[in-house]
């Protein structure tokens, strides 16, 4: 091969070299803008029932030590009241009930995002009353009782720990006897207010509620038969603007590491 030959396909070897190196370069433009909208936050908006606060912000912490970027705005009542809010429009991503009574309206409604909903949590109905006090109460017959002059239950109507522990009275047919001493309260964290500054003499609330009080001691648990299984359902809202993001955050709750942290708190697997 002569030496003009040889000098002709070094440079075309050349040649073929560098432009393969250059189709194969990044655009740094490009890597700036999968940067941006890697570091782009995502802003979650969460309405939960109250009985979940303490819970619920416990995961969101472990939750955004894995997702930096996402940002989690907690909206916190009685199921009842967050389901009117979500049927009138309110910017929400995830709702959780404490009933499925309230999921089940907005799902009728068509206001659930299609195959996100699922039962994450149980929970359990107890009696309390507080620590300092001296009456002489057992069990939730003795609300019944002179010893108890002012009793206080969640509006059953909106308030799901209401509904229940109307169940629970109602099986003991004692729920009608005591409306005169009963103070219904907006959501099941103002009945645990109302007996920890004793306000009144005791109150219905969850196990849960019960758990991070230290004002206050539960005195009877709820037998399962007399009221329906406590179950939290939890679902993505139709209208959200971040489905992705939310999807994932209620994968999140559903893991193993979420369901034993609601553990610590009281909550019961589903």
């Amino acid at each position: 091969m002569n030496r003009r030959r040889v000098l002709s396909l070094l440079t075309c070897f050349i040649l073929t070299f560098l432009i393969a190196v250059g189709c194969n370069q990044i655009n740094p433009d490009a890597i700036s803008e999968t940067s941006n909208a890697q570091l782009e936050p995502s802003e979650l908006t969460v309405s939960a029932a109250a009985s979940m606060q303490d819970a619920m912000k416990a995961v969101g912490e472990m939750y955004q030590q894995e997702h930096p970027n996402t940002i989690i705005n907690y909206n916190f009542g009685s199921s009842g009241s967050l389901q009117q809010q979500i049927e009138q429009g309110a910017p929400v991503d995830v709702f959780i009930s404490a009933a499925e009574k309230q999921m089940n309206a907005l799902e009728t409604k068509g206001l659930l995002l299609e195959g996100t909903r699922q039962k994450l949590l149980k929970n359990e109905v107890v009696l309390i009353v507080a620590n300092n006090n001296s009456l002489d109460i057992t069990d939730f017959q003795d609300l019944s009782s002179n010893k108890v002059e002012r009793f206080s239950l969640g509006e059953p109507e909106s308030v799901p720990a209401g509904q229940y522990g109307k169940e629970v009275l109602t099986s003991l047919n004692i729920y009608d006897e005591i409306q005169s001493k009963t103070v219904f309260a907006k959501d099941v964290r103002q009945v645990l207010s109302y007996v920890e500054t004793g306000n009144v003499d005791a109150g219905i609330v969850y196990g849960t509620d019960a758990k991070v009080s230290d004002k206050v001691k539960v005195i009877a648990t709820a037998s399962a038969d007399t009221h329906k299984p406590i179950i939290y359902p939890v679902a993505v809202i139709r209208n959200t603007q971040n489905t992705e993001a939310a999807k994932e955050f209620v994968v999140f709750l559903l893991s193993e590491k979420s369901q034993a942290k609601f553990e610590e708190y009281g909550f019961k697997r589903n």
